[in-house]
C-alpha cells in the first residue's frame, strides 16, 4: 500500500476504473435536477445519457460544492490509516471547493500540527485536473516522495491544456462560469465557440467558428500545434454524452499524433450541469496553456 493517499473531487471526471486501480479517493460534488439531489459518483448509479437527456429536455441542474466537513472526514480517516494526504482540487476560480479543503486542512493542523496534509489548486477542470491526479497517483505507485509529487503537479499544472467546444453557451452563462464573455455569441446561428482554461483557472472563450465540424477541427488543430512529447503522455477526451464524436476525434488524433494513451470518458454531472450536452473537450500537456 502506498504511504501517500491521493484525494481529489469529482470535478476531475476520472473514470471509476482508474480511481479503483490507484486507490484514489474522490470527494463527490452534489447536484440536483427535477428537485432530486444526487452525489456525483462518476456515473456509478446513473447513466450519462439519462442525465444529459434531461438537460436536453430543458431541465435545470444545480450543483453544490464539497464541504469542509466532508474533506475533514476524508483527510482524518487517511491520516488514521498512517497515510500522508495529497489533495489535488478543482480550480479555485470555478468553485469554492478548494477553499473548503483548505479550511479542513487548517482545522486539522490546529489539533494535529504534525499531520502531513498537502493541497494543490490544480487551476484545472474535468480531465485537465484528472490527468494531473492520475500522474500523481502513478508517481506515488513508483515510490516518489510526497514533496516530489507536489513539485511535479505544481510544475506541470499550467502546462495542462484544456480545449473544448459547447453546443450552447447558455449553460456556462447562467452558471457564471465564463470570463470575458458576450452572451450574444451563443445565440448566433451555427456559431460554435472554442474555449480553454487560462492560467488563473478560468473558462475563457478563445474563438468562434461556423459550425460544429469546424469547432471539432479546431480542437484537433490546437492539440497538433501545442502538444509536446506525445509519445510520453496520456491525453484525455471528455464528452457530454457524444461518445461517437469523441471516438472519431480520438481516431483522428491517433492517426497523426503518436500519443502514449488516450482516455475517453463522459463529463460528470457536476461539470456537465454547467457545460451542457454535447460538450467535447481534449486535454494534454504543452509547453504552456
Amino acid at each position: 500500500m502506498n504511504a501517500i493517499q491521493i484525494i481529489t473531487d469529482s470535478c476531475c471526471d476520472l473514470p471509476v476504473t482508474i480511481k479503483e486501480e490507484y486507490g484514489i479517493l474522490v470527494a463527490p460534488m452534489g447536484y440536483s435536477i427535477h428537485g432530486v439531489s444526487y452525489a456525483d459518483d462518476s456515473w456509478e448509479t446513473r447513466e450519462p445519457s439519462a442525465f444529459y437527456d434531461e438537460l436536453r429536455a430543458g431541465a435545470l441542474a444545480t450543483t453544490s460544492q464539497v464541504t469542509a466537513s466532508q474533506f475533514s472526514t476524508l483527510f482524518s480517516e487517511s491520516l488514521e490509516r498512517g497515510r500522508d494526504v495529497l489533495y489535488i482540487g478543482f480550480s479555485s476560480a470555478l468553485s469554492g471547493t478548494f477553499n473548503a479543503a483548505s479550511l479542513a486542512r487548517d482545522t486539522i493542523l490546529r489539533h494535529r500540527p504534525d499531520a502531513s496534509i498537502h493541497i494543490v489548486d490544480s487551476l484545472s477542470a474535468s480531465m485537465g485536473g484528472g490527468l494531473l491526479v492520475l500522474e500523481a497517483a502513478r508517481l506515488a505507485e513508483r515510490g516518489a516522495s510526497l514533496p516530489e509529487i507536489v513539485r511535479f503537479v505544481e510544475e506541470n499544472k499550467l502546462r495542462m491544456n484544456h480545449w473544448f467546444t459547447v453546443n450552447d453557451l447558455e449553460y456556462l452563462r447562467r452558471g457564471g462560469r465564463l470570463s470575458h464573455f458576450s452572451s450574444a455569441v451563443g445565440s448566433l446561428l451555427q456559431v460554435k465557440p472554442v474555449l480553454h482554461v487560462d492560467n488563473k483557472g478560468r473558462l475563457v472563450p478563445v474563438c468562434k467558428v461556423r459550425g460544429r465540424r469546424k469547432a471539432v477541427e479546431e480542437l484537433y488543430r490546437r492539440l497538433v500545434e501545442r502538444i509536446v512529447d506525445p509519445e510520453e503522455q496520456t491525453i484525455a477526451i471528455s464528452h457530454g454524452d457524444c461518445e461517437e464524436e469523441a471516438r472519431l476525434l480520438e481516431d483522428r488524433i491517433r492517426a497523426q499524433v503518436p500519443v502514449k494513451e488516450c482516455i475517453v470518458t463522459p463529463i460528470g454531472p457536476a461539470v456537465g450541469a454547467h457545460s451542457g450536452p454535447d460538450t467535447l473537450a481534449v486535454f494534454f500537456r504543452g509547453e504552456e496553456r
